[in-house]
């Protein structure tokens, strides 16, 4: 139950790049991917920004190796997914392992949905039904899965924006009850009208580029991606070529029952969630050197997410940062992403800029980092996941 589980693969899609690489670079260079809608068809692209991943459904195909009609979700999640498992040499040169793949979405096939429903409308007897097969998120995991030849275990997270961290967690402790050998775990999210639509109604979106934990912040920006780490045991990873990236050390899932889409104004489910994290991992507040905020920029978030921070790390902050400055919200897969940001943080030594921020928030003593910075003795990344209906989630990753 106590042994530790590795992560020996990263694969990342998103506003910012189309593989680990490039978002790297990005991230390095401060480039962020938030500009005017171009693939999704919507009245609101000229009025709501958003980090599309830049490229079309065609190049998508190209990419993933899925047919053109497929959810531009799936095509994501192929993506990515195929990246980290490739890079982790598991099923090259351990090919008789258990494995799994598990994987988070909050829209499933909901961009095709749309595209019938848009023929369907003017007259019930148009649309193609092919659109609709994959709605629902576990044809988008089987999918994937499917090409990737993974079997032994498949499931589908769908716990708002915490999902992606949900199924990392999920997929260590399958790992740690001894069920399977490696998993492919993380999620995938399309910008989709029904997304978009939902949270202009919720008031939350950013006409402009979303300033996360600035005391004049207006709301958050959407974005899409995927992002998934392989995990592994501490056998497997000895019988791997090369070392793991770093260890899972602590992850927890709290849920403070405060609103449907809001957090408590006290910070309950992000500080649950951060406390039982650091108590699995044997860690104290002081250990950590680095937090990927959750940080969407709306006036509910960051001030719950600030104050569960003040109450746990008074009156010793570490470094902290939002990369949804860079990626906008990417909803399901928004953990995903950032738990691959974290992995490399951890692994290189770096702390990332929390892009736009001119104004730190009063209420708090902390200011998050607004440029790149290398820290060479790096040791516990937090990432923080906080998902609607308060379902919250921390990662901790630690150097080896």
């Amino acid at each position: 139950m106590n042994d530790p589980v590795f992560v020996v693969g990263v694969g990342v899609i998103s506003g910012i790049g189309n593989n680990v690489a490039e978002c790297l670079d990005a991230l390095v260079e401060g480039k962020t991917g938030i500009d005017k809608i171009k693939y999704l068809r919507t009245n609101h692209s000229d009025l709501l920004p958003a980090a599309e991943v830049k490229l079309s459904n065609d190049e998508l195909s190209a990419m993933s190796g899925l047919a053109p009609a497929t959810s531009r979700t799936a095509m994501l999640s192929m993506i990515a997914a195929q990246e980290a498992w490739a890079h982790s040499g598991v099923k090259k040169n351990i090919p008789s392992l258990r494995t799994g793949f598990v994987s988070a979405s909050t829209t499933g096939g909901i961009d095709k949905t749309e595209e019938f429903l848009t023929h369907f409308l003017i007259d019930n007897n148009k649309g193609k039904l092919r659109d609709i097969i994959n709605h629902e998120c576990d044809s988008i995991t089987t999918m994937v899965a499917d090409k990737l030849g993974i079997r032994n275990h498949i499931s589908t997270i769908s716990t708002a924006c915490s999902s992606s961290a949900n199924a990392i967690m999920y997929g260590a402790r399958l790992i740690k009850h001894n069920m399977l050998d490696a998993v492919v775990a993380g999620g995938t999210d399309a910008l989709t009208r029904f997304t978009l639509n939902g949270f202009n109604t919720l008031l939350v979106l950013d006409g402009k580029y979303c300033r996360p934990f600035d005391e004049n912040r207006s709301g958050l920006n959407l974005g899409e991606g995927a992002g998934y780490v392989v995990l592994v045991s501490e056998r497997v990873a000895s019988l791997l070529k090369r070392d793991p990236y770093c260890a899972l050390t602590g992850y927890f899932n709290a849920n403070d029952a405060y609103h449907q889409t809001s957090t408590s104004v006290n910070g309950d489910g992000p500080y649950m969630a951060m406390s039982g994290a650091l108590e699995m991992g044997g860690l104290q507040p002081s250990d950590i050197d680095y937090i990927n905020l959750h940080g969407t920029g709306t006036q509910n978030n960051d001030s719950s997410e600030g104050a569960a921070i003040q109450r746990l790390f008074h009156p010793h902050y570490p470094k902290m940062s939002s990369t949804k400055s860079f990626t906008g919200h990417t909803l399901g897969a928004s953990a995903g992403v950032e738990a691959v940001f974290s992995v490399l943080a951890v692994h290189h030594g770096m702390i990332y800029p929390n892009l736009r921020l001119q104004t730190p928030m009063s209420a708090f003593p902390f200011v998050p980092e607004t440029a790149f910075s290398r820290q060479a003795d790096l040791k516990h990344v937090l990432s923080n996941s906080v998902g609607f209906g308060g379902n919250c989630s921390s990662l901790i990753f630690s150097k080896l």
